[in-house]
């Protein structure tokens, strides 16, 4: 963090997730220290290659502000990841309830007797985090797992539990999934062969009935002429 007697900087190194290709941002915060208006202006020595939002502000008194500087997304990386490129960030105090508007570039001028303080920030590449292993390295198949050792020598073993439970739990949740795709397979077989054979069934029953009443209205007809047989009979008997 930079102390001047207007502005505290926070950080003093603008550090950038260096990625090809990509537009990086880092984030500055000023800290008006006293009670009166700060004006402030951001410059750089590679106008190009970065965007600062704001690059000129107002900061009131015992207030912050937060400055993003851009990075414009780059084809090619630096040689061993050095930057050169440098900003410069200068303070000066102005009238009260002043406005962004109210900034000129006279204001920053040290030849007109304006008291300004100026503070500069390096650039500095690092790597992006590396998304963690899913398989430690040196661990080969049918061998046991072990704990990896941090550089305090501490073991990270629950680490690796976290890891090998995922790749336990897999094979597992797969193979439920395909007894349990097995089971409804089988169970919707047996649910159709019930259908089907309950429709025959009902047909079967359907024929016994139709062939039922058949039998029954045959017998009602040699009832009735047998009944008629006898009565004709009878009167012939009556006449002889």
């Amino acid at each position: 963090m930079s102390s001047g007697k207007l502005l505290n900087i926070e950080p003093l190194k603008l550090k950038f997730p260096f990625e090809l290709k990509k537009h990086i941002s880092c984030s500055l915060q000023l800290s008006n220290k006293t009670d009166a208006y700060v004006a402030f202006k951001v410059k750089t020595t590679n106008p190009k290659k970065y965007c600062v939002r704001p690059n000129t502000g107002i900061v009131m008194p015992r207030s912050t502000c937060d400055v993003m500087v851009t990075m414009q997304a780059q084809k090619e990386a630096p040689p061993d990841m050095q930057c050169k490129d440098k900003f410069l960030l200068q303070s000066v105090k102005t009238v009260d309830g002043a406005s962004p508007k109210d900034i000129t570039p006279e204001m920053f001028n040290k030849e007109s007797g304006h008291v300004v303080e100026e503070s500069k920030l390096r650039v500095v590449y690092v790597s992006p985090p590396q998304p963690p292993s899913p398989v430690p390295e040196g661990s080969e198949e049918g061998s046991s797992p072990r704990g990896s050792v941090s550089e305090n020598g501490n073991s990270n073993g629950s680490d690796f539990t976290q890891v090998a439970r995922g790749f336990t739990e897999r094979p597992e949740a797969q193979d439920k999934l395909a007894e349990a795709r097995a089971l409804i397979s089988r169970l919707t077989e047996e649910k159709n062969n019930a259908i089907e054979q309950n429709s025959k069934l009902r047909q079967e029953l359907d024929l016994l009935k139709r062939e039922g009443n058949k039998s029954r209205g045959v017998s009602y007809v040699i009832v009735v002429l047998i009944g008629l047989l006898g009565i004709i009979m009878g009167f012939l008997l009556k006449k002889t």
